[in-house]
């Protein structure tokens, strides 16, 4: 799937959650800038489309 819209969504999502992410790595001695943490955001951004497709699927399955 390559919805833009949804795409927009799960990257508010993953914005929301970064600062906590971000503090884990900080309080384990690892310090990233945004531009290191892109490619993460996408291997984010990815897992949460599979899983959304899974959900998609699975709602599908129930009311078949």
């Amino acid at each position: 799937m390559n919805n833009p819209e949804m795409n927009m969504k799960f990257m508010q999502i993953a914005m929301k959650h970064l600062p906590d992410g971000k503090k884990f790595l900080d309080d384990k001695g690892i310090e990233l800038n945004m531009e290191d943490l892109q490619p993460m955001l996408e291997l984010l951004l990815n897992v949460m489309n599979e899983a959304y497709e899974l959900g998609k699927e699975q709602a599908a399955e129930q009311t078949n």
